[in-house]
């Protein structure tokens, strides 16, 4: 008999907490899961499934324009904001439940309230009794914010808030210019909102390849997205029945809604850390080591609480490994160093690897290759978008070092591109790769020419 209630206690329900939930149980723990809001965590709640459904939905006035030139007439065409809404309502549920139904099913016990840390082997629900457990997993994910020290901050809304909007604002101001707010910008952009991007920064999505995101802007100003760079906000006042929004430099917006989306927040408040003796890093985060495990040995953190690399499949990963790790005895350390990802922006990105500027830091000879043309669907439709694709290569190894693609179907190509990346591929083992044509991925391995830029 154990001396403890359960094995394993996960706080939080979401894509790590229920990946390392379901695989300890496979391994035979007695595992309880706590979640204080909705089973699924952010991903599925209120992240990246519905935030995709909107791209789908936004992205149907071009698909209706481009079938003109293919011989389709759309007259009376039109789109109802709550008819959305209604219909992503009913697929998070059904994720929700799937979610329930697929955690019980692995023998998990699922409790649907708050817990916090009371010591190393003991949390206490929000009602007031408490479990012990031989181990605990802290997977609380992450929150958007809005800065609580800008003058109106509570005018302001997140992406948490937009899945919910009573109606579509004429206008929008999204403060941000990372992946969320570039992606948001598409949506209400494409569903008729004029919409405007706000950043400090001198180009959106910093840490991305540099030619990526110079074509992306590009594309997002060609469809009408205003792009203020160098700029942020220093007042929300009410105008109205909407918002007026003050620059720093002393320019005025006048807008429906304002959206933030500058980073999100590990959620660590109030989980009773310091009960243990864990202290959060600096951003927020609990910090851990390369398997996942704090200062305590048996309480371990997985996915955004650890502000490491913030992505539903990072955390799935950790979740299984971490399980693996403690009750599968089989220990095993996730690479963060290769991770590939898609921007569900509009065009949409695909990357996998280094940039061509952390390349150049790591090697000391680097090729590029680099193609930019106009998709073949764009020949008919008309519409003024192209397609970028790069591949950095170390020049003394001939292995591809990262691929970067902005355009239909980006993300797709970034998954399987990510298996020849990590497998140690050579650029002639692309070049080597017979064409699939017609298709805009063929151009991956028919590049031969060096780019001289």
């Amino acid at each position: 008999m154990t001396q403890f209630d359960y094995d394993l206690f996960v706080i939080g329900a979401g894509s790590g907490g229920v990946r390392a939930a379901r695989i300890a149980a496979k391994h035979g723990a007695k595992v309880c899961v706590a979640e204080e809001y909705r089973v699924g965590g952010t991903c599925v709640i209120r992240g990246c499934v519905p935030k995709k459904l909107f791209v789908y939905a936004s992205k149907f006035a071009e698909e209706f324009e481009d079938a003109v030139g293919f011989g389709w007439t759309t007259e009376k065409v039109s789109f109802d904001w709550q008819t959305l809404l209604e219909n992503k309502d009913k697929e998070i549920d059904r994720l929700n439940r799937a979610y329930i139904k697929n955690l019980e099913s692995s023998g998990a016990t699922l409790i649907q309230e708050r817990a916090t840390i009371v010591d190393k082997n003991t949390v206490q629900l929000a009602s007031g009794s408490k479990i012990t457990a031989k181990y605990i997993l802290v997977a609380t994910g992450g929150a958007p914010m809005v800065p609580r020290h800008l003058p109106g901050h509570e005018l302001a809304m997140t992406s948490n808030e937009a899945f919910h909007l009573e109606r579509l604002p004429r206008r929008i101001v999204i403060v941000g210019g990372g992946y969320i707010a570039v992606e948001f910008a598409g949506i209400f952009n494409g569903l008729g909102v004029e919409t405007i991007l706000v950043l400090r920064g001198e180009q959106i999505l910093r840490g991305f390849d540099d030619d990526l995101r110079n074509h992306l802007a590009a594309e997002m100003i060609k469809k009408g997205i205003e792009i203020k760079t160098k700029a942020d906000i220093a007042m929300i006042e009410r105008s109205g029945d909407g918002v007026r929004v003050t620059l720093e430099d002393g320019s005025q917006i006048g807008a429906g809604q304002v959206m933030f989306a500058t980073g999100r927040m590990p959620n660590t408040h109030g989980l009773g850390l310091e009960n243990v003796g864990i202290e959060i890093n600096m951003h927020g985060a609990v910090p851990v080591n390369e398997f996942s495990q704090t200062v305590v040995d048996n309480i371990y953190a997985v996915g955004d609480v650890t502000n490491r690399v913030n992505l539903t499949p990072v955390a799935i990963r950790e979740g299984h490994a971490f399980a693996d790790t403690v009750f599968g005895n089989k220990p095993i350390k996730v690479d963060h160093s290769l991770v590939p990802s898609a921007v569900f922006s509009q065009p949409e990105l695909g990357t996998v690897g280094l940039t061509e500027a952390q390349a150049r830091k790591l090697h000391s000879k680097i090729d590029i290759y680099k193609s930019t043309f106009r998709p073949m669907k764009h020949t008919l439709s008309g519409r003024d978008e192209r397609m970028l694709m790069k591949l950095v290569v170390n020049a003394e190894t001939d292995v591809v070092l990262g691929c970067h693609i902005a355009g239909p179907d980006a993300g797709e190509m970034a998954q399987l591109l990510g298996i020849a990346i990590t497998c140690g591929a050579t650029k002639a083992q692309f070049d080597a790769t017979l064409a699939v044509h017609p298709s805009a991925a063929e151009e991956l391995v028919t590049m031969r020419e060096k780019w001289q830029g």
